[in-house]
């Protein structure tokens, strides 16, 4: 009796030695997802050495469900990783349920056992001891050990398996702490990041795009989408969709009620729906559209009010199921883009307004010249086409747009002698129309919300190689919109009637500009703007 009392005793002594030196892993790796794989392998790998048996599993009990999750397997399919069991189902289910140790001695024939775990292993389960893992009166995990080596698992491996299982719920329970700190961290992390997005950008699609990245990865799906509301039609279209499918996405309309964004739509109510082949709702046209396979959907209204103005969803948890834990958080950042795109949309209908005032304020200047009707809306056209091809991104192009508008603003204050004069204009004429640029400057710097485009209604008349004005600049000193705008401004010119002369052909034009190009014109734009051309001719 003293005998095996002292095996006993060394053989305890031996696994907290063992366990001291996977505890020494911990600083030296961290607490990040695959140096915590690899420290639940070393502690499942203990166990299974001590219990002298060919495999097992280790599993923690999800906080939101109480469904157990496979965080390591060894001599089984490792594949199973991350995944989770039905809650209450199978051996482990109900070790988890019941906080009860379990001994199976013929897996084949125990009604409990779920044989599909093990479905497509090279591995044929003989018997199974599962033990609850206990920490401060909650089950936090399970341990399941499969085939003993020699014999069957017995009342000495049952005592066993409990006896160690104390000591690794103290080592599991530093893990699970770690892991849910470093998660909050990074939570908290991404939320500041998307609030800050949210709150500093009235961009609309940089706003709904950078929200759907941030929700995307707060709940851990594949993909996910923004779907907005038509109100006219009653129907929803892809805003925006993350993955290769956007494209084909934003073909797709649906009604009020139709599938399951329809269906939160219809109803103003947030849904999971973990299981969509199950489901009648979902719209599977989609996914045959697409080649994409949906299998989980996590879908919330975006509200204004009581006025549903989108859908949010996050499709397929990469790692088990959605909870309700990514659905109400997923509803409350609703909110966040609810408002985000309630500002958005009140800077675009005001960026609309001035627009809409600038162009009536081109227009009345324009009706002081007889000769040069339409213009301006012209070397908009223009200027956007050269700004297409050299890809601008949006916050030039508005800049560019405004610039064009009112490049020839400074001509309010020419003298109509000289404006609008039908002939040409001599040498002391042309001295006071040079002064348009500087007027026009002059007049919009008062209005500081406009500084950033004042340049390029100051500079439209300099030249690439220095020889224009006001200033003489050259090169790559002169503001892009200015060198953009120059060409427009010049195209327009040569292919307008004049009183004095007839307009020049397109095909004369370009070869003007193609000349010029390096003297008068930048000729990266030069060539951007015959390429356009050849793209897309304007009417």
């Amino acid at each position: 009796m003293r005998g095996k009392t002292a095996v006993s005793a060394q053989q305890k002594n031996s696994f907290i030695n063992k366990l001291i030196g996977v505890y020494e892993l911990l600083p030296r790796q961290g607490t990040d997802a695959g140096a915590m794989t690899g420290i639940y392998n070393e502690l499942l790998g203990l166990l299974i050495r001590e219990l002298s048996c060919k495999a097992g599993s280790l599993f923690i009990i999800d906080s939101e469900d109480g469904s157990p999750v496979f965080i390591a397997v060894k001599g089984g399919d490792e594949s199973l990783l991350g995944k989770k069991l039905e809650q209450g189902k199978g051996i482990v289910g109900r070790v988890a349920s019941t906080g009860k140790i379990y001994l199976s001695k013929d897996a084949a024939k125990d009604p409990s056992w779920m044989g599909e775990v093990s479905s497509g292993k090279k591995f044929s389960t003989s018997d199974i001891l599962a033990c609850p893992i206990h920490y401060g009166g909650q089950i936090i995990g399970v341990v399941e050990v499969l085939n003993k080596k020699h014999g069957m698992f017995g009342r000495q491996d049952v005592q066993a398996l409990s006896r160690l299982s104390r000591h690794i719920a103290v080592f599991m329970k530093h893990l699970i702490d770690a892991s849910e700190q470093a998660k909050f961290i990074g939570m908290q992390s991404r939320l500041y990041a998307l609030s800050k997005m949210l709150n500093s950008n009235l961009d609309t699609g940089s706003v709904v795009r950078g929200a759907m990245e941030a929700i995307v990865a707060l709940v851990n799906a594949e993909v996910g989408s923004l779907l907005r509301v038509d109100k006219d039609k009653q129907e929803l279209f892809f805003e925006v969709a993350l993955g290769d499918s956007e494209k084909t996405l934003k073909e797709i309309r649906l009604k009020f009620g139709q599938g399951i964004a329809g269906w939160v739509a219809q109803n103003k109510h947030p849904i999971v729906v973990n299981d969509t082949a199950k489901d009648e709702r979902f719209y599977k046209k989609a996914d045959e559209k697409t080649g994409f396979v949906t299998r989980t959907v996590l879908c919330v209204p975006v509200m204004s009010g009581n006025e549903v103005v989108g859908v949010l969803q996050a499709i397929n948890k990469k790692e088990g199921i959605f909870t309700n834990y990514d659905l109400r958080l997923i509803t409350s950042l609703a909110d966040q883009v609810a408002i985000a795109l309630e500002n958005a949309a009140l800077h675009e209908e005001l960026k609309r307004t001035f627009i809409e005032v600038v162009e009536s304020l081109a227009e009345a200047i324009e009706k002081r010249d007889p000769y040069t009707g339409g213009h301006t809306k012209r070397v908009v056209r223009y200027s956007l086409m050269i700004a297409d091809e050299v890809k601008l991104d949006n916050e030039e192009k508005d800049r560019l747009k405004m610039a064009a508008l009112l490049h020839d603003v400074g001509k309010i204050g020419i003298d109509d002698s000289v404006l609008r004069k039908p002939a040409k204009l001599d040498d002391t004429e042309f001295e006071k129309m040079k002064a348009h640029p500087a007027i026009g400057a002059d007049i919009l710097g008062k209005i500081p919300q406009i500084k950033n485009i004042i340049p390029g209604i100051l500079y439209h008349h300099e030249w690439f190689n220095g020889r224009g004005y006001p200033d003489g600049l050259s090169g790559d000193s002169l503001p892009k919109i200015a060198r953009i705008i120059s060409i427009a401004d010049t195209y327009d010119a040569m292919t307008t009637d004049r009183p004095y002369r007839k307009g020049l052909t397109h095909d004369f034009a370009l070869a003007e500009l193609k000349k010029f190009s390096g003297i008068q014109f930048d000729p990266q734009f030069v060539e951007a703007f015959i390429h356009a051309f050849q793209r897309q001719q304007p009417a």
